[in-house]
């Protein structure tokens, strides 16, 4: 029986991002929290008023205005998406590859979630031509697309789609009369926002956007679950949104009280909190390209990192070397990374990539050390990658992929 990721390691999460990852939580956030510990009772369905105002002024913040009344919240963006795919009704169209819990959402509710490919210069984004291809191919198979699921700052490849790919995929969308679902849970960590331009569909084509982003994903550490889904303003948004929130009360989705407080605190962005975000950003921004030259420099394919905590690397130039140590596929990759470097390595095909291509998706959160003052280390250093922890892990890292490439220069030809 094939060995599993999980032997030894731990389990290998595929749901929904956990970005806090053992970073210390800051202490105004953990203050809340504590403050609110009484609130034993759950939000309303949706989000109260003061959780729901507070995401208002978030996105106004990033020029999306919006009015409470088209705002939802629930314990994580599983369930909004999950309510978003029964309210609108029909298949689902993803990106290849696309976050790992997109697609499982879709088939729970016995709707196939169809892959498009994404162009070589970023994920998250179908290619528009892909898409427009797809949408007739489904309907022609007796087919019924009408929602695509993209993320302009991507989970897994780390990558942010430029605005004219963003446009052409909308402009795309659109003249199929589909509905898009924008994951933004990533938006905030953009390696460099000097240099990245980041939009979002809902500036494009704002009747029919609706914007998603887990708040676990640079607003609070994990397992504190909360996210907000924000509507159009419009009759369709309104129906939409009210046909989400019956969804969010048949399974009694609610945000726990002291996580609502959390949150709304969260999304009001005090300095503290934007700090701290901001030292996040740059030390993971640090790891990600310290790990993306060592596996590049090996010949291994990847896309430089832009946002987000991983790195999705493209082993095909070594398949010899990893062939001669019985990898064949995505998941006998995964197995073979996760055992050498001693980390969760998910392979490509849980991100809805072949199974027969071998891609993976390497996290930089592993990478800063075992233990919670390690971390916390990392956090405060001027100089993070010069910690011992660090240098440790990012030498194993080395080891292994100069080991594949060494390996691959002695392979014979085939």
């Amino acid at each position: 029986m094939r060995r599993t990721a999980t032997e030894g390691h731990g389990p290998v999460r595929y749901g929904p991002p956990l970005p806090g990852d053992g970073l210390p939580v800051p202490p105004e956030l953990s203050a809340i929290l504590a403050a609110a510990a009484s609130r034993t009772a759950g939000e309303p369905v949706g989000g109260g008023p003061a959780l729901r105002e507070a995401a208002c002024g978030y996105w106004a913040r990033r020029g999306l205005s919006c009015e409470p009344a088209a705002v939802a919240a629930a314990p994580g963006a599983p369930a909004l998406l999950l309510a978003l795919t029964a309210a609108l009704g029909g298949d689902v169209l993803v990106p290849r590859p696309c976050a790992a819990w997109w697609g499982p959402y879709a088939r729970l509710l016995g709707r196939p979630a169809f892959h498009v490919p994404t162009p070589a210069e970023c994920g998250g984004v179908p290619d528009p031509y892909a898409l427009l291809e797809t949408v007739r191919r489904v309907r022609a198979e007796g087919g019924d697309p009408r929602l695509l699921v993209l993320s302009v700052a991507d989970d897994p490849t780390a990558t942010v789609a430029p605005p004219e790919l963003l446009h052409e995929t909308v402009e795309a969308a659109a003249s199929e009369g589909l509905h898009l679902a924008s994951d933004e849970t990533w938006r905030d960590t953009l390696h460099d926002s000097r240099d990245t331009v980041l939009l979002s569909p809902a500036e494009m084509l704002p009747e029919r956007v609706t914007v998603v982003t887990d708040l676990t994903g640079a607003l609070l550490p994990a397992g504190w679950p909360a996210a907000v889904a924000r509507f159009p303003a419009s009759a369709a948004g309104d129906g939409l949104h009210a046909r989400v929130l019956d969804v969010l009360t048949a399974l009694d989705a609610r945000v726990a009280g002291p996580v609502a407080a959390a949150a709304g605190y969260a999304l009001t962005e005090p300095e503290p909190l934007t700090e701290h975000r901001a030292a996040a950003v740059r030390l993971h921004a640090r790891v990600a390209a310290a790990a993306h030259a060592t596996v590049v420099a090996a010949g291994a394919l990847a896309r430089p990192p832009r946002a987000g905590r991983h790195l999705y690397a493209d082993l095909a130039p070594l398949r010899g070397a990893l062939a001669a140590r019985g990898v064949g596929d995505a998941q006998d990759l995964e197995d073979f990374l996760t055992g050498r470097l001693g980390m969760p390595a998910p392979g490509g095909h849980r991100f809805g990539d072949d199974l027969g291509a071998l891609r993976v998706r390497l996290s930089t959160s592993p990478l800063l050390g075992g233990t919670e003052d390690e971390r916390a280390a990392c956090l405060s250093s001027p100089a993070p990658l010069e910690l011992p922890q660090v240098q440790r892990a990012l030498i194993t890292v080395k080891s292994v992929f100069d080991d594949l490439r060494d390996a691959q220069r002695w392979e014979p030809p085939r």
